[in-house]
């Protein structure tokens, strides 16, 4: 028997996830959008700063939920949700400044391989790339060379081992230990960020 939108009311965001991957109703996805659209809308109206492109890009989101849902594990729906829409922003932001003229430092795609990369087994980073960046400059000297060098740049360990003179154990150290601490980085900032939610 179907469930009706007051039944679907009464359940947790996981339990209305888990729902929706079964039915693919997208009534299913809208109680949980009535239930975030002000936060979504808040961050939306955080980062792009106007009220009507705000309202599109809340709009958007709820178009994401649509794919993203189906095939994503999510733990903290909200936190998910949080990360998600704050990234459609600053993807948003990028492509402008790009059509405006605007470069970045390091190229995106680059910088969400990385992502990738380091955040892997997390769903809650998909493309968080302004901490990435802030993140990379704390780094050592010597992580924050092999990584820009191997990730970025896309050398081989061979090519980063002529490149810096550091051995080849001393370059698969400084990656291993500089992809830990770019993953504690993001998580310590993100929690801080969620916290003035």
């Amino acid at each position: 028997m179907k469930k009706t939108s007051t039944d679907i009311a009464q359940l947790t965001d996981l339990e209305i996830v888990t729902l929706y991957k079964q039915s693919e109703d997208k009534d299913t996805v809208g109680t949980l959008f009535k239930r975030y659209m002000s936060l979504v809308y808040g961050v939306c109206l955080k980062y792009l700063k106007e009220r009507e492109p705000a309202k599109d890009m809340t709009m958007q989101v709820f178009e994401k939920l649509l794919t993203n849902l189906k095939s994503q594990q999510i733990q903290n729906f909200k936190s998910w949700l949080y990360v998600l829409t704050k990234n459609e922003c600053l993807m948003f932001l990028r492509r402008n400044a790009r059509l405006n003229g605007k470069t970045d430092t390091i190229n995106g795609t680059q910088l969400m391989e990385l992502s990738v990369a380091t955040h892997h087994e997390d769903e809650q980073l998909n493309e968080d790339i302004d901490k990435l960046e802030s993140c990379i400059g704390n780094l050592g000297i010597e992580q924050q060379q092999c990584i820009k060098l191997f990730y970025l740049e896309k050398k081989c360990y061979q090519e980063v081992c002529e490149i810096t003179g550091y051995e080849m154990k001393k370059v698969k150290s400084y990656l291993q230990n500089g992809r830990r601490n770019l993953k504690l980085c993001i998580e310590k900032l993100r929690e801080q960020e969620e916290q003035t939610y």
